[in-house]
């Protein structure tokens, strides 16, 4: 692994780290969001669309930062 190959990988574990604290961040959102009565259900469909996003950015993070190796 070269130097730029560890750079890289230090910036794609520091998307992941916002990515997460982002996704986290929402969890909470929703869940005080769902707990007020009534709810904006809009909004809350709106975030939930952002945690799935979020959600498979970070999957897709993830996968560069340990490809799969096919044996």
């Amino acid at each position: 692994m070269n130097s730029t190959d560890i750079e890289e990988q230090q910036i794609l574990k520091a998307r992941l780290y916002v990515l997460e604290s982002e996704h986290r961040d929402l969890d909470e959102v929703i869940e005080r969001l769902s707990e007020d009565k009534p709810f904006d259900q809009l909004k809350l469909q709106r975030l939930k669309k952002r945690k799935l996003v979020l959600k498979d950015e970070m999957a897709l993070v993830r996968s560069r930062i340990l490809p799969d190796i096919i044996a």
